[in-house]
This record gives C-alpha cells, structure tokens and sequence, in this order.
C-alpha cells in the first residue's frame, strides 16, 4: 500500500464502514444549517476557517447529491427490514431531498446543484439558495458554526471506536485527515477531542445537542473517559 501511495488503516465491517459514514455527518451538518436560513457563503467559509479543504456544499456537489440521498434512503429502509429503530430525522435531510426531488439540482455532474458551474468561469454558489432556504434576521455564529463541523464528525468518529468499527485512535486519526480531509491540524478527530480535552469536550457537546440536537451527544465510551480523566486510544 504504501508503494503506491496510500497509508492503510484497520476498519472492521459496518454499515458505511469509518470515513463514508462521518464524511455524510460533516455534508449533512452544512445541509442543516442552510435548513437553519443560514447564508450558504457564511457555511462555506466557515468549514474552511475550521480547516476542512472544502466546504460541505461544495463536496457534496462533487459526490452527487441524488447518491448521498440514495444511501440515506437504502439506510432507512435496511433498518426496517432488519426491525431495527431509525435515527431521528437529520435536519440536513429535508434539503437534500428538496434539491434533487424538487429543485432539479442534484450536483455538479448533472450540470448543478449548490453551485453553478459555468463553462467558462469558476464556479459559484447558486444564487436561488439565498431566496429559497434563506431566512430574514437569522442570527449565525462563525465560531459555532466551525464546532458543530469538528464536533460532530469527533462524535460520529467516538461511536465507531466505541461499536468496534475502529479498533485504535491512530487509525481514526489517520483515516480522518487522509480519507476524509479533517483538518490536520488537529491530528486527527479523535486527537481534536483529547487535544481539546475529553471533559470540556463532552460539555461542549451537550451545549451543541441542548440547542441543536441529539447527534451532538457524546457515546458512551467518550463519557466514561472525560469522567476518568482518559484520553481515547
């Protein structure tokens, strides 16, 4: 792996396995907050301050939105067959579903979809945004808004050491900066949480799910830990 570029990290079988299943976290968190009326240039740049490489909208135009609908879809209905409970609807969702079902805009391979792409010209946030999902006096927090892009992909990234998806903190932090562009210079999702430390972690986290909700609360394992004083590994 290594001779040909790539640094390989153990993932054990899971349903979207590591880095798909927090990558949909960071997209859907920037869904939600345009959901929030949130200008969509205040959600970009806000993801490019905390470190990401790109913002959630522009990445998910990249990936296909009508996919990530898909898989989220597919996921539903895997869990009712299977007679497991579903997860609260994400707030991220209901957008997704009105671009591609409604609006016609299901990324960049189908010609758009957050964003304009011009032949031409670079690329731009499509203007129609602001006036479809925009809201008269929302009030935004910069400082918040790059948070809840860290936290939740920290938290989703907690519950798969946590289920046995990851079984050591250097593959998540690894596979967190190398797979899904988390910003190195926390050293990795789970090193963010023990660099933040895991108890000011935790109630920063309950702050996040008190106001925006559950996704934003710590497991298990990541409460046991900030209750110790121990650092995730």
């Amino acid at each position: 792996m290594l001779q040909i570029g790539k640094t390989p990290i153990v993932v054990n079988d899971s349903r979207g396995f590591y880095t798909s299943r927090t990558f949909s976290t960071f997209v859907q968190e920037g869904c939600a907050m345009l959901a929030e009326g949130i200008p969509a240039a205040a959600i970009e740049n806000a993801a490019r301050q905390a470190g990401m490489p790109v913002g959630p909208l522009e990445v998910i135009d990249q990936t296909s939105l009508s996919l990530s609908m898909a898989v989220m879809e597919q996921t539903i209905a895997d869990l009712k067959a299977e007679g497991k409970p579903l997860p609260p609807e994400h707030p991220g969702q209901k957008v997704m579903v009105k671009m591609v079902k409604e609006l016609n805009r299901p990324g960049r391979a189908a010609g758009g979809g957050f964003y304009e792409y011009p032949k031409d010209a670079k690329k731009f946030l499509w203007p129609e945004l602001a006036r479809i999902f925009g809201r008269d006096g929302v009030n935004f927090d910069i400082e918040e808004m790059k948070d809840r892009i860290l936290y939740r992909q920290s938290i989703e990234t907690a519950r798969c050491l946590e289920e046995g998806v990851l079984t050591a903190a250097h593959d998540a932090n690894i596979g967190s900066i190398f797979g899904i562009g988390f910003p190195a210079w926390t050293g990795g999702a789970l090193q963010y949480i023990n660099s933040v430390g895991p108890a000011k972690f935790v109630a920063r986290a309950d702050a996040l799910a008190k106001k925006h909700g559950e996704r934003f609360l710590p497991p298990k394992l990541l409460r046991e830990n900030a209750a110790r004083g121990k650092a995730l590994a």
